[in-house]
């Protein structure tokens, strides 16, 4: 084969491998006018999986406030918000999660978003950490945690979790966090899910199973007890708390409608289905949690 021969052979090897180089390059978005967010995107996650939170928290940063509208500023907040969490900044973490679904609601990234964000915010209801939704509270004398819930419609043990207490024991002058947001329920049979708001805001989002034969009624409730560890009184019979024949697993909270309410399960197969006979069921840490948030007389709205 002469020279030339083989050189032009090479030249057309080099060009087409180019060509596929340059189609590869645009598919991974590295060329093109986003290519340089997301080479940041891919510098700050060997920063974060290298435990550099710094670094990866800086080009982050640098592209959502350099690139605000490429198409990787959603990842870029997605991945923003896990490296603060990893850190327990929980205010940094919602913000980043809050700005992603506010200006990506459609992107592939805004349904974890909104589960990270939810965690995150019970993350915070239970720091000592003060958010616009809080109010500062000096214990006066005559104080109790019970008189400081009620005058503020929030619960004790909210309050406990929000403080680090271990007692109801307080004590004048000491400082207290007190959630001051109203919180409500609603329930979406159509999908299975439990919204919680905070002032008419998204707070979190909890599976749930709802009544087979749409059983579950429609309308607006109140919350008008709730019990932790609960009997069920089943046609005469008694079944203790710790049985596991105990459908309503570890707390109850009960309609304003007999017979109704939101609790818990022995059986978390079934969350996600319409399979109860009435009531909305819950996981157990899911309705643990949400016990200890809402307050009696916290509104539930049921919907199809």
């Amino acid at each position: 084969m002469s020279r030339r021969l083989i050189v032009g052979v090479l030249v057309v090897v080099a060009l087409v491998l180019g060509a596929g180089l340059v189609v590869w390059a645009n598919a991974q978005g590295l060329l093109g006018p986003h290519g340089k967010a997301r080479q940041l995107l891919g510098v700050a996650d060997r920063a974060a999986s290298a435990g550099d939170a710094a670094q990866a928290q800086a080009k982050l940063e640098e592209l959502i406030g350099t690139y605000p509208d490429s198409p990787w500023t959603a990842e870029a907040l997605l991945k923003l918000g896990e490296v603060n969490e990893t850190q327990q900044h929980w205010s940094d973490a919602r913000i980043a999660y809050k700005l992603l679904l506010d200006r990506f609601a459609g992107s592939g990234s805004a349904a974890q978003a909104q589960a990270k964000l939810g965690t995150v915010n019970v993350q915070l209801l239970f720091s000592p950490v003060l958010t616009e939704q809080d109010l500062p509270h000096e214990v006066k004398p005559g104080d109790s945690l019970g008189r400081i819930a009620d005058a503020h419609h929030t619960t004790v043990e909210l309050l406990k979790r929000a403080n680090g207490l271990r007692s109801d024991v307080i004590h004048p002058q000491q400082h207290l966090k007190v959630p001051n947001a109203r919180f409500a329920i609603v329930v979406d049979k159509s999908d299975n899910q439990l919204l919680l708001t905070a002032d008419n805001q998204f707070f979190k989002l909890y599976p749930v199973a709802t009544g087979k034969d749409n059983s579950t009624p429609v309308g607006t409730f109140k919350v008008i007890n709730k019990i932790a560890k609960p009997v069920w009184y089943r046609q005469g019979a008694v079944v203790p708390p710790d049985s596991p024949e105990n459908i309503l697993g570890t707390r109850w909270l009960g309609f304003d409608k007999k017979g109704y309410g939101i609790h818990g399960s022995v059986d978390d197969s079934a969350i996600g289905q319409q399979i109860t006979a009435g009531c909305v069921r819950m996981h157990n840490p899911d309705v643990e949690e949400l016990f200890a948030i809402v307050p009696t007389g916290t509104e539930v709205t049921i919907v199809d």
